[in-house]
This record gives structure tokens, sequence and C-alpha cells, in this order.
């Protein structure tokens, strides 16, 4: 995955129908597609129900876009979400989209999107209805995704260095488990990467290296090769 073929897509968030412990496997995966430059979250933030969400927004860079409930038993989101996802299919900017939701109301946006030959990824719990499922290029299971990621959590303690910065690692071991890897279990420097910023808004500059690939030769847990090609790829040890 290159930084010049990168993708544009937007991941949207119905608030109410999505839990925000999944944001972080999320973004991760449609990291896939590549850059997830529009982040919006959806839901009237007036409920209690929703202080999840917006302990979030600021953190990941979400866009949050109230809704208020005009109608007891209409749902304002639903349509709002898709009025915006068809805006940006037409104007042509973005490549792929994400739809955070357990809710079949998106069955029809979900088949729309993919009928202009865009992918799709749906994020919903295991009781999403199956329409949605099958409307979406592929649909993943966010509570599979949160287990999956606090059980690696947990194998990780046991090597991470006292003096290395624990969330950071674990972004750098995510953004590894995620990327394509060969037979020697390498996976290529600039896809890791991609992975990772995708995440949040992780610059190595932050942490006192010019480049990535300066930071992981610094950590026991990376090794790394530059092949023919000039490319550099990079192995988790431990």
């Amino acid at each position: 995955m290159n930084n010049d073929t990168l993708k544009n897509i937007a991941l949207l968030i119905d608030a109410d129908n999505a839990s925000p412990a999944g944001i972080d496997p999320v973004l991760t995966v449609l990291a896939e597609l590549g850059q997830v430059n529009i982040r919006r979250a959806y839901g009237n933030w007036r409920k209690a129900a929703l202080k999840g969400w917006a302990d979030k927004v600021h953190r990941y860079g979400i866009e949050p876009q109230q809704q208020f409930d005009l109608t007891k038993g209409k749902n304002a989101t639903d349509m709002k979400m898709t009025i915006d996802a068809m805006d940006m299919l037409y104007r042509g900017r973005v490549h792929g989209f994400g739809i955070m939701s357990s809710d079949s109301d998106f069955m029809p946006l979900a088949m729309r999107i993919r009928q202009d030959g865009y992918p799709v990824y749906g994020f919903g719990s295991p009781r999403t209805p199956e329409a949605f499922r099958q409307a979406c290029t592929r649909f993943i299971d966010v509570d599979a995704l949160i287990t999956a990621e606090k059980m690696a959590a947990i194998s990780d303690k046991g090597s991470v260095s006292g003096s290395l910065d624990e969330e950071l690692l674990h972004l750098l071991f995510d953004a590894y488990a995620a990327s394509k890897r060969d037979d020697r279990g390498y996976a290529k420097l600039s896809e890791v990467g991609q992975r990772a910023g995708n995440r949040s808004s992780f610059d190595t500059r932050s942490y006192g290296y010019a480049r990535l690939i300066d930071m992981l030769e610094a950590i026991p847990n990376f090794s790394s090769e530059r092949r023919d090609d000039g490319q550099v790829w990079v192995k988790r040890l431990r």
C-alpha cells in the first residue's frame, strides 16, 4: 500500500446503533481500503446514551452530526447518513465507505454504493440482520474485533518493555497484525505505517524519530530488511 495511491474512505457511524469500544479495530480494518479522511458520527447528542461516543470524537477526529428526534418512532439519523453518503458518491471524491451500524435500514444504501462499483464495509453486532450483512461488500462483527484486540493486548503484556510507551507498542502491534505478510512473516513498512496512521494521529516525530523505520529499528520487538526493489519490510519478533 503506497502513500501515492491511497484511496479516500468515509466512515459513517450510526451512534445510536454502534459501540464506541469498536472504533479502534474498525479504523484498522478500513485501512485495507485506504485513508479514512471522512469520519462522521450521527445521533441526538443530547442523549445520555451517546456519552461514550462524545468522549471519542475529539480523540479520533470524528465529526459529530446532530440529529434531533423530531417525531417519536422516526429516526432522522438514518436519512441524514444516507443523504450524506449519496452526496459523497455523486461528487466522486470518495472511493469506499464504512457503515458502522446494526440497523437493517442501511441495506438499500449499501446496495446502492456497490452498484456504483465502490466497496462498502459494514460493522455491526452479532444481531445485525442478514439483509444488511449481505448487502455489504464485507461485514465484520465488531464484538469479535473487540474481543480479539483484548486477547492480543493480554498476550502482549509479557513482551512490552517498561521503557517504551505501551499504547504506542500496541498501536504498532495491531497495525502489523492487520497488514498482509509474506511466508516469512514480513509486512511492508508502508502498509504498517498506513494502518497505524489510520487509527490515530500517529506521527513518528512525536516520539523523536524522523521516520517509521528508525522507530521500529529502535524497538526490540521488530526486525526489518530492505529488499532488492528498495522496499522495507518489517517483522514482529515477540
